[in-house]
């Protein structure tokens, strides 16, 4: 017998999921961004185009995406651009390694699970493991994007 809060909470992070994918956050372009990245899943033909405007102190002050996929894919692209605005570089990289370990069902402290935000809804990714990658795409791109932005310092 299922226990209904977990059912609950899988309705809620479902609920998450599709009012990202429906209404996407932050989807568009910005012009001349210091950081941008295109993420393709060639499995399924996912995308994701992720472009970040930086402030002098080297946090997110502008963030787009673009692509196409599915909910999963785009809804954690949505998902990501409400989170790292704000954030310094090393801040947007931890939260990408934080959704890592969410995903393979790592332990997380409290004050970590308290940093996710909305990105604690794709936990259930992990009951499908052929979807772990879309879920991990906008993130993948953030990470290439910063570290080619970096490398050009």
């Amino acid at each position: 017998m299922r226990d209904t809060s977990f059912d609950q909470l899988d309705d809620l992070y479902q609920e998450v999921i599709l009012d990202h994918y429906r209404n996407p956050r932050n989807r568009g372009e910005i012009p001349s961004p210091h950081v941008s990245a295109r993420g393709f899943n060639p499995y399924c033909g996912d995308e994701v185009i992720l472009a970040l405007n930086l402030d002098d102190g080297r946090r997110v002050d502008a963030v787009a995406f673009s692509g196409q996929g599915c909910s999963i894919s785009q809804a954690s692209a949505s998902i990501l651009t409400e989170l790292v605005k704000g954030k310094s570089l090393a801040e947007t990289r931890r939260l990408s390694q934080l959704l890592r370990s969410l995903i393979h069902g790592d332990e997380l402290t409290d004050e970590e699970l308290d940093l996710m935000g909305e990105m604690e809804a794709l936990r259930g990714v992990r009951r499908f493991p052929i979807r772990v990658k879309c879920a991990l795409l906008a993130w993948a791109t953030l990470d290439d994007g910063i570290e080619e932005y970096e490398g050009g310092q």
